[in-house]
């Protein structure tokens, strides 16, 4: 089931955010679950596997984060998840969606590329470790 985040699923997601992303963004999970970015969840039943964080900055949203729990991934949660944000999000009214990737990673970037997000830049020492990111953007 996909649904909105509520306070109890704080700690799992901390889990999630520190096991599956190299640059994590723990401040911003910090205010999301009850302030104005929006976390998705997909929860099989015994808490959230996987989530997504968007900050709405109408008629864009920017995906800051995506991530499913290690052991979990490769088995289409984040396909599934991705998917249902991005309906969610055109029947909101919003109009593109932007997020970055590291400009070296073919795998992420081979994933956003199958829902039609294209690179609009490269964006120079972007992360912490001075590596380059690149913005995809997808109309809706």
């Amino acid at each position: 089931m996909i649904r909105a985040a509520v306070d109890a699923d704080e700690s799992r997601l901390r889990t999630i955010q520190s096991a599956a992303l190299d640059d994590s963004w723990p401040e911003l999970l910090d205010v999301a679950i009850d302030g104005a970015p929006h976390v998705l969840v997909l929860d099989e039943g015994e808490g959230p596997i996987a989530y997504t964080l968007t900050v709405p900055d109408h008629p864009v949203a920017y995906v800051a984060e995506l991530a499913v729990a290690p052991g979990l991934q490769g088995q289409g949660y984040g396909t599934e998840l991705l998917g249902s944000l991005l309906e969610e999000l055109r029947d909101c009214g919003f109009e593109t969606v932007r997020l970055t990737a590291r400009a070296d990673d073919e795998r992420v970037r081979s994933f956003y590329g199958r829902f039609g997000f294209s690179a609009e830049g490269e964006l120079a020492d972007h992360y912490d470790d001075g590596g380059a990111g690149v913005l995809l953007v997808r109309e809706l």
